[in-house]
């Protein structure tokens, strides 16, 4: 079938209104007519091919939901009109370790929703910047929140469960003292997250005017990470520091908030290393750095049901399809809260 998308042709090219195909519902496919897609830096650094392997023609998106308009006769999981989501993969080996743990997202065969290996045309994977999409049954996630908020919804796939893993593998909750580094489309469902979790939150920003913003989200405290004396304040204070930003920087700052046995994880992929970290910032009070990589599918179903029961959804911006460009650059400069999304019924305008 063909649908309409949107996407880039080269790297150094605008993205532009496309024609894809699409396979028919195999046996344990899920067709979903997409209605959002939300929009993530790894969208724009795999387009611009500032990571290394993109494919083109190039359709991102990796926060899709929408409604499933047709299964494959296998099909047990979803039927037709259930609203539901995909994430980042669409599919992976489905028998090693860490498939069998529900950690797929580990699995060395992971198939990432757009860029990633298929049969089908062109060879690679095209994302939800598209009208529609078929994906195994075993990636589809069920949405149990009001279809009211389903655009907020969308960034639950890559935004949410991002932070949601780590916080979760890292045991954030009643008494444990979490920060939350950035206030952008990570952090801020960080934020919520912690927060719902029971943990108290210090959310750290360079930016003052985002003060007031990171209380609303639920931030217990707040600190301008350019002040000295407030990032002082926090020394040795926080069990888990989940470090959003996407961008080189100073961690030897952030480790020395750490409590004894303390661990930062970075989920923030920067195009560029971070400094490499003092030794000694890590040897003398046996803290370490971890990394996390979004989700397994069963701890996003966890993480979408937690999210639904407590009425948590993403901060967004709708936009039109013919606004992805003008998006992408307002994205670089940080000027949106917290995550834009795409209207996929304007893909056909």
């Amino acid at each position: 079938m063909t649908v309409k998308a949107y996407g880039a042709l080269a790297a150094d090219k605008p993205l532009e209104s496309l024609d894809i195909t699409r396979r028919p519902p195999g046996h344990h496919d899920v067709q979903i007519d997409i209605a959002f897609c939300g929009v993530c830096h790894s969208d724009l650094h795999t387009v611009r091919a500032e990571w290394a392997g993109t494919l083109f023609p190039c359709v991102p998106g990796h926060e899709i939901v929408g409604r499933v308009s047709a299964v494959g006769e296998h099909v047990t999981k979803h039927k037709v009109g259930d609203l539901v989501g995909v994430g980042c993969m669409v599919d992976s080996c489905q028998h090693c370790a860490d498939c069998e743990e529900g950690l797929e997202n580990y699995c060395d065969g992971m198939v990432g929703t757009y860029n990633g290996p298929t049969r089908d045309a062109p060879g690679h994977t095209l994302g939800g910047y598209s009208q529609q999409v078929v994906v195994h049954e075993r990636f589809v996630l069920n949405v149990k929140h009001d279809e009211a908020q389903l655009a907020a919804v969308a960034p639950l796939l890559c935004a949410g469960i991002t932070t949601w893993s780590p916080l979760r593998h890292w045991n954030a909750g009643p008494g444990k003292r979490v920060g939350i580094v950035g206030i952008g489309g990570l952090g801020h469902m960080g934020i919520k997250l912690a927060r719902a979790l029971g943990a108290h939150v210090v959310a750290f920003t360079t930016s003052a005017s985002k003060r007031q913003d990171a209380h609303d989200l639920g931030a217990h405290e707040v600190v301008v990470s350019r002040d000295a004396d407030a990032m002082a304040a926090q020394a040795r204070s926080l069990d888990l520091i989940v470090n959003t930003v996407a961008a080189p920087h100073d961690l030897d700052a952030y480790l020395d908030l750490l409590k004894r046995d303390g661990t930062m994880v970075l989920v923030g992929a920067p195009a560029t290393p971070h400094p490499s970290p003092q030794v000694f910032n890590l040897i003398t009070k046996r803290r370490a750095i971890a990394g996390s990589m979004i989700g397994g599918i069963p701890e996003t179903q966890e993480m979408l049901d937690f999210c639904a029961e407590h009425g948590i959804v993403a901060d967004i911006e709708m936009i039109r399809a013919d606004e992805i460009n003008a998006a992408y650059e307002r994205m670089l400069k940080g000027d949106v809260k917290y995550r834009f999304v795409i209207d996929n019924a304007t893909l056909a305008a």
